[in-house]
């Protein structure tokens, strides 16, 4: 079968370092349950302010994953 279907999950990921590092421990964390994971897509990117500093980077991702 040559047509895929996907599943799509959203997870939030959050650094104090960068947008990257937050999706990059999104994708890693969620590796840990999901499998066939295929692409994401940032659907957000915010973040937490504390004394006028930026705290933490958080990015909403949704995942795809291919259904067994």
């Amino acid at each position: 079968m040559s047509d895929h279907i996907y599943k799509v999950v959203t997870v939030v990921g959050s650094s104090t370092k960068s947008v990257e590092d937050a999706i990059h421990g999104a994708v890693a964390k969620a590796n840990e349950s999901i499998r066939n994971m295929n692409w994401f897509k940032v659907v957000e990117t915010r973040g937490h302010i504390e004394d006028g500093s930026v705290a933490h980077f958080q990015v909403t991702l949704d995942i795809g994953f291919t259904l067994d």
